[in-house]
């Protein structure tokens, strides 16, 4: 299968193309930097492509013929709160998007983001409604949307993968992983966290791009999909658990962040459409 991916340089893209090449498929990686490219382990086995999609001149045909495209890039993060994203990347992916698929691409895989779901609690199941209370949120769920609406002019299949928290080799060094990873490094004996009680879903990065991929696998596929492990975990024992894999005596200084306020303190995903997915059961169709 030849697959066009974009944001391949990025966090997870990168693994999802180490991904794709490993079972055997022909990767397009698209990123804006080619100096950056060029020190990805896979770089001499893709066909690279040094491009700004969001530029209104881009063309289809730069990309050559695909089976598949898998959407991942998305700039600006992890400022969350940003309004680029609604007002400049919202309308600049959905036009990238719809000169791919008016190109006859029929199988699309576009990463989408727990925060649609806003300040809901609890286990969250892709048939409940979306009330996104971040700019980001508001701009992924939008273009799920704009997607949907354009299916009703040019038939495509949709993956619409979204995504629960993932850590891995890779990672915004914002992130909180990386950040204890860089004082585990130091040498430093106390940590400075927030309370830690938040319970939040977690998968690593390598099972994340081997669920994305699977998924731009299987054509037949359609609809909204939760990427997640379906187990919530408290921030504090994922950070208590890397210290212990560390074989740290590292302490916390819990409290000393306030929580985040775009967050609820309680929210993990259902998998069982995944799950149902990933075994070969009857594709769940979703609105």
């Amino acid at each position: 299968m030849n697959v066009l991916v974009t944001g391949a340089t990025g966090f997870i893209g990168r693994h999802t193309v180490t991904r794709l090449l490993q079972k055997g498929h022909r990767v397009t990686a698209v990123a804006r930097d080619a100096t950056r490219a060029m020190e990805m382990p896979w770089f001499d086995r893709v066909h690279f492509k040094a491009c700004d999609i969001h530029r209104p001149d881009t063309d289809p045909d730069l990309f050559g013929i695909q089976d598949a495209v898998m959407h991942l890039a998305w700039p600006g993060l992890p400022d969350y709160k940003s309004l680029v994203h609604m007002e400049e990347t919202l309308p600049a992916d959905y036009r990238f998007l719809k000169k791919m698929i008016c190109s006859g691409i029929k199988n699309l895989v576009v990463t989408g983001t727990c925060f649609e779901y806003g300040m809901q609690n609890g286990m969250l199941d892709e048939n409940m409604p979306t009330f996104p209370a971040t700019p980001y949120g508001l701009a992924k769920d939008s273009l799920r949307k704009f997607l949907q609406m354009l299916r009703t002019r040019h038939p495509f299949a949709m993956k619409w993968a979204r995504l629960f928290y993932t850590y891995g080799e890779g990672q915004n060094p914002g992130s909180l992983l990386a950040q204890l990873n860089s004082a585990l490094n130091r040498g430093d004996t106390v940590f400075n966290m927030s309370g830690g009680e938040q319970l939040r879903d977690y998968l690593p990065v390598e099972r994340m791009a081997d669920i994305l991929v699977e998924l731009v696998e299987n054509p037949g596929l359609d609809g909204i999909v939760n990427i997640c492990s379906g187990q919530p975990v408290s921030v504090r024992r994922l950070v208590e658990d890397h210290i212990a894999h560390r074989d740290s005596r590292m302490k916390l200084n819990a409290g000393y962040y306030p929580y985040p306020d775009y967050e609820p303190m309680a929210f993990w995903g259902d998998d069982t459409r995944l799950r149902q997915w990933l075994t070969g059961c009857e594709p769940v169709k979703s609105a």
